[in-house]
Parts: structure tokens; sequence; C-alpha cells
């Protein structure tokens, strides 16, 4: 049994639904001015450090938005001079989160957010058909939260998460002239949060938050093998009927520490400035464990074993925005931030592309009494890579180009 049946482009599609593909689209105001976290003018502070909502201005806070996110990503082979594009839906990341302070030095609150998946989607025959044809990652974050005001200047926040997941990969068996789906809808894990938000003068907001990796265990993925003739299938230890056998893994989401400065520069203008840390780092393997099919050649205590390399590194994130209140009703917002990838060159896998990026984001804001309409947009510039995969046998240069926009409402009504 060859080892291109499954290889290990396979696991790193697979697991690659927990890394490679942060998505910074937890709040429109927010990503207006570069996504920055230090906002505590509602529930939406909620994902990105609890004990910002001790310092929300109501005693109720609820909100709620989406995006779109399009983005295309183009394969050059240097060698033929081919080049492929992706074909790629556009991406609806959403964000709900409600605040409540019941007493006078407590907060506890609700967020829903979207923050790590994509769906990429290369032509039927492209001549990365074997690692990947189409992938749709989705994540779902479920946040309790707390927050305790310490002094009035000084608040201490804590949150439990827990995630949902699914997988659904498609992509060719070329020398059978077949076809395998990997796909698991229940994925599950969970982690937690915790920060403080400091408030020294009126003029300076600082937030430093910390979100623990999440363990997404997958104990009930089934892997669909499609071929012409169901004599491969008995070689594989698969139901001819099916073709199907099942697989377990845990697809780790990484860590992210965060600090978040806001100073307001005059009453209508504000600075806003943030620092992300990732650790990616955790990504140094990555292992599939399938119930009956031996497709680990190179493994010979256990081949239905499959471990790949990833060798992701940890990365950083800068973030600069501002908004500027032309009136009490209609304020404009402007950022930019550098966000680095979490892989070489050599590293660069198709499934979940991922590149060097600057983005420019912008935006305005409308507050009616106790509601608030925002809207935002982004554009963002990835920086071309050189692929060189020796794993994988896959070089050429890769480009991209993205953009978003997005839709949040806020009602603050006491």
């Amino acid at each position: 049994m060859k080892k291109i049946l499954v290889s290990t482009a396979l696991l790193a599609g697979v697991l690659s639904y927990a890394g490679g593909f942060r998505v910074s689209l937890q709040g429109v105001k927010q990503l207006a001015m570069a996504h920055t976290s230090a906002h505590a003018e509602d529930a939406s502070v909620a994902f990105f450090n609890p004990a910002g909502m001790s310092f929300i201005p109501s005693k109720l806070s609820i909100v709620a938005g989406g995006f779109g996110a399009s983005n295309k990503v183009t394969f050059q082979n240097l060698n033929t001079l081919q080049s492929t594009e992706t074909d790629n839906p556009i991406g609806t990341p959403l964000y709900a989160a409600v605040a409540y302070r019941p007493i006078e030095n407590l907060s506890v609150g609700f967020s829903f957010t979207t923050p790590f998946g994509s769906t990429i989607e290369w032509p039927g025959d492209w001549e990365g058909r074997e690692m990947v044809q189409k992938l749709e990652l989705k994540s779902f974050y479920f946040q309790p939260m707390v927050s305790v005001k310490l002094a009035p200047w000084m608040s201490f926040g804590a949150s439990y998460i827990y995630a949902k997941g699914k997988v659904d990969w498609d992509k060719a068996v070329t020398q059978f002239g077949g076809e395998l789906n990997i796909k698991d809808e229940k994925a599950s894990g969970s982690g937690y949060g915790f920060g403080f938000y400091f408030r020294p003068d009126p003029k300076l907001d600082i937030s430093i938050a910390y979100r623990s990796p999440i363990d997404m265990k997958a104990k009930k993925g089934t892997a669909t093998f499609k071929f012409p003739s169901a004599s491969i299938y008995p070689l594989l230890g698969l139901d001819p009927s099916t073709g199907q056998d099942k697989f377990t893994a845990t697809l780790p989401l990484v860590e992210e520490y965060t600090i978040g400065l806001t100073y307001k520069v005059t009453p209508k203008w504000l600075i806003s400035a943030d620092f992300n840390y990732h650790g990616w780092e955790r990504y140094s393997k990555l292992t599939l464990d399938f119930a009956t099919a031996p497709v680990a050649t190179t493994n010979p205590t256990d081949p239905t074993v499959l471990v790949s390399p990833k060798n992701f590194k940890n990365s950083k994130t800068f973030r600069l925005g501002t908004q500027y209140a032309f009136t009490d009703m209609i304020f404009g917002r402007l950022g930019a931030y550098y966000d680095e990838s979490p892989y070489t060159d050599e590293n660069f896998i198709p499934e979940t592309p991922s590149f060097n990026t600057y983005v420019i984001t912008g935006g305005v804001g409308f507050k009616l009494k106790q509601f608030g309409v925002d809207i935002a947009g982004g554009y963002a510039l990835p920086q071309a890579r050189d692929v060189r995969n020796a794993t994988l046998g896959f070089n050429g240069q890769a480009k991209a180009k993205a953009f978003y926009f997005g839709l949040g409402l806020s009602y603050n009504p006491f």
C-alpha cells in the first residue's frame, strides 16, 4: 500500500481547522480601529477581556454583529508557469455578547464568537488536488464570564470557554482515480481566559488579557474513500459497501496574549494600540488515528496512526487605531495592523494558506441614545511567498488578496 493514498498533507488539512487561520473579526467597532481591544464602551469588550465589563458605562449592554470576508489565493508553479486561483465563498463570522452589572462591583456576561475558521476551494483538477480540493473549517466559542472591580481604577475578569468545531475536507487520490472526504461535526474542547483592565486616569485605558489553548477532541470523525473499483477497499480494511473508516484526533487551538492601550488625546479624539502574541509553537506535530485503514506506511508499529510535522512558530500582531467624534452621534474610525504568518515558506500548506499581512481598516459609528450602529471594513495586503515545502513536494509562488466588511448593533438601555 503506497503512502500516496493518505499523505502527510491529509493531516495538515484536517487539523489546520485549529491552526494557521486566526480570524480577527470579533467586533465591528474594534475592526474599524485595527481590531484593537481596550474599548469598554459596550459588551463587545467581553471577548477581548472579560475584566473590561466592569467599566462599561451602562448596567446592561447587548451587542451583535456579522462580517463578510472575501479572499482569493493564487498559486503559480514556477517550472510550468501554470497559475491556479481559488474560488472561495464569502465567509460570514458572527459575534454576540451581553454584559450585566447586578451590583456595583460585580459584572456577569456571555460571549459567542467564531474566532477560527475558513473555507477554501481550489479547482478539482489543480496540481495540488491530492492535498486539498475543498476545505471547510468552523469553530464556535461560548464564553460565560465574570468581572470584579477591585478598585475604582482596576478590575479582574475571567471566563470559561466551551468550543465546538467542524471540518469537511475533500481531496483527490489520483493514483486510483478516487477521492477522500474527511468530516467531523462534533469536535469539542474547553479552556479559559482572564485579564485585568485598568483606568488609572480618565484619559487612559489599559487591557491585559490571556486566552488559553484549547484541545479540540475529534472522537467520531468519518473518513470516506471513493474508488472506481471496490477491490481497493479490502486493502484498507474498509467495508466495500460504504468505503468508510473512523478516526480520532486532538486538534489544538492556540493561546493568545494581548496588551492594549487607549488614550484620549482630546475629548473627541482617541488612539488605540495592541500587541498580540500567539502560541503557534504547539504545532510541532499533529496525529491522526484511523480505526482500520493502514495509511501510515512509515509507521511499522501501528500503520493506522499518521503523524505529520507542522513546525509552526509563535507569531506576533501589531495594531494601531484611532477614533474621532465628529458629533455626539457620529464617529469616524481608522486603523492598520501587521500580522505575522505562523509558519515559514518551507512549511507552507495550501489547506490554510497564511501570509505576512498588512491590513488597513476603517469605519463609522452612529449613536442614537441607547442604540448604536457600526459599519467597518478592512483591506488586506498579504505579502507573496516563495513556497518550498519539501515534505509535500510543493513548490512555487503564492499570492493572496482579501477584504472584510461588517455591520454591528449595540443596545445599552440603562
